[in-house]
Formats: structure tokens, C-alpha cells, sequence
């Protein structure tokens, strides 16, 4: 198999060492405009070698794991190049803008819109991990519009790295994925730019600062390279996703204020239910109320 993968970095890198483990004729080439990047893959062995967009016509798969802002620009121009049984999946964290932009060209059939939700706070070729795709969502929109052969070679490899899949169209995966991972973020950079604004001395930060708050801020290493075009074509999703956040913390402010901590307690009660759902356990009705 013949694999293309085009952003060579925690995703395109993690999916480069699972496909090299279960497909190991498999020759993987490496296209990324860093060629830092480039070469630190082949050092690492994640590819064979450097690729070019001219020799997108020969492959059998092609990875697109770029960011998003970048994704909307190269997908044209690889559904240009591609030979007629080639498939092009891409990775990227919003779907609506990347299915617009596939719509009505020719290649289209060979196009199917991926959302693997898994990753790191690390970026980068060296932070590329075997299994990190393992019992991880990945959400396909509009796969009617892939050819079907093409839908059984990419949903052969998905089910080979463990992935579980769901469908969902793109509008409605760009709403759900601002509650669940956008503003996780959002809160991550914020709450890092809080303590180092008011705790102006580092060393108690890192003395003081327990596991609760490492785990809270360890998105807030995550590359702004990546995230803030996510939060500029999800910006409607975000804005509506903040309202609501922010209105949480101003009651939670305001309960503070007024000293009543039945009503903090009970809404840290209420909320404690995520751990079920986290978990996959349903609600009875009662929960949910």
C-alpha cells in the first residue's frame, strides 16, 4: 500500500507508525512545508521518504493532518492530483468548512471527512505515538458521498487501529465538538494565563501547584498554530459554547458572593454525574432532570 501522509506531526505521525505496524509492506511518504519536519520523520522512521504532490496520482491512501486553515487550501489540490483509487482522508477538528470545500468536485467520491478525536498537549513528529488512535472516536461526516469501495479500504484501517466510528454531519459535529473539546481548551489557555498573570513568582507556581491544577492547564501546551485557526472556522459554535460557560461562572460567582453554599454544593452534586456519563453509563431519568 502506497500511503501519502501530508502534516507530519502528532496525528499524521501517530497514524505513520500504526499503519507501518499492521501494514508493514506498506511505503509511507512524508509532504510537510517544514522540512524540519521532514527529515525528523524519516530520522524517527515514520516514513520512508519525502513525497511530492506531483506523485499523489500513484497512491493508494492520503492522509491529510494538517491544520485546519491549511486543510481548506491543499484539499483541492490533492482531490486534483489523485489517481482514480486513491483515498483521501483528512483529520482535522471542523468539518462543515472542509465538506463545503470538497462539495461538487470531481474527486469527491474519493473524499471521506475524518475527525479522529485523540491527541496529546505535544506537537510535532517526535510526539507521533503507536496506539494513540486505540478505543478512540472517529467521527466520519457524510460518508454517503465517499465511494463505497473507498469506505470499506478506510473503515478496514480504522477498525484495525481500534477506533470506534460514528456518523454525524458535519453542521452538527462542529456544535457538539465546541462543548467537548473546543472549550476545553478555551478554559486550559485561560486558566494558564490567569495563574502566570497573578502568580508572578514561577517557583511557587511550580512548588504549589497539585495535580488537579497540572491536569486542568495541560491543554494550555497545546500548539496555537493549530488551535487558533480551529476557533476561527468554529467561531459562531465557540461564541454560543462561551455564553453558556460564562453565565455558569457568573452564577457560580454570585452564589459565592451571597455565601450560598447549598446551592454551590448541589450544582458540584448535579455535575457529578459526568463521571457516569464519561464512563458510558446512562442516566436513568431521574438523573437527567
Amino acid at each position: 500500500m502506497k500511503v501519502y501522509i501530508i502534516g507530519i506531526g502528532l496525528i499524521g505521525g501517530s497514524m505513520a507508525r500504526d499503519i507501518k505496524f499492521l501494514y508493514p509492506d506498506s511505503e509511507i511518504s512524508g509532504i510537510d512545508v517544514d522540512t524540519d519536519h521532514l527529515r525528523e520523520a524519516e530520522a524517527l522512521g515514520l516514513i520512508d521518504k519525502q513525497g511530492a504532490m506531483d506523485e499523489l496520482k500513484e497512491a493508494d491512501l492520503v492522509i491529510v493532518s494538517t491544520p485546519v486553515d491549511a486543510l481548506l487550501e491543499i484539499l483541492p489540490n490533492v482531490l486534483d492530483a489523485i489517481g482514480e483509487k486513491t483515498l483521501v482522508i483528512d483529520a482535522g477538528s471542523t468539518k462543515d468548512l472542509v465538506c463545503q470545500i470538497a462539495e461538487g468536485h470531481p474527486n469527491r467520491r474519493n473524499f471521506m471527512a475524518c475527525h479522529p478525536i485523540a491527541g496529546t498537549e505535544f506537537s510535532g513528529p517526535s510526539a507521533a505515538l503507536r496506539g494513540l488512535f486505540e478505543q478512540k472516536t472517529n467521527i466520519i461526516c457524510e460518508v454517503e458521498k465517499t465511494a463505497f469501495k473507498l469506505q470499506e479500504i478506510g473503515l478496514e484501517i480504522f477498525r484495525k487501529m481500534g477506533m470506534r466510528i460514528r456518523y454525524m454531519n458535519p453542521v452538527a459535529h462542529d456544535k457538539h465538538i465546541a462543548y467537548v473539546s473546543h472549550l476545553s481548551h478555551i478554559s486550559s489557555f485561560m486558566l494558564g494565563k490567569t495563574v502566570i498573570e497573578k502568580e508572578k513568582n514561577e517557583r511557587d507556581i511550580f512548588d504549589m501547584a497539585g495535580s488537579g491544577f497540572e491536569s486542568t492547564v495541560r491543554l494550555a501546551k497545546s500548539s496555537p498554530a493549530m488551535w487558533t485557526p480551529i476557533f476561527k472556522q468554529n467561531k459562531n459554535n465557540v461564541m454560543e459554547v462561551l455564553e453558556a460557560y460564562i453565565e455558569n461562572l457568573q452564577a457560580f460567582r454570585s452564589k459565592l458572593k451571597e455565601d450560598d453554599y447549598e446551592g454551590i454544593y448541589s450544582e458540584m452534586d448535579n455535575t457529578n454525574k459526568i463521571k457516569k456519563i464519561l464512563k458510558g453509563i446512562p442516566l436513568n431519568k431521574s438523573q437527567t432532570e
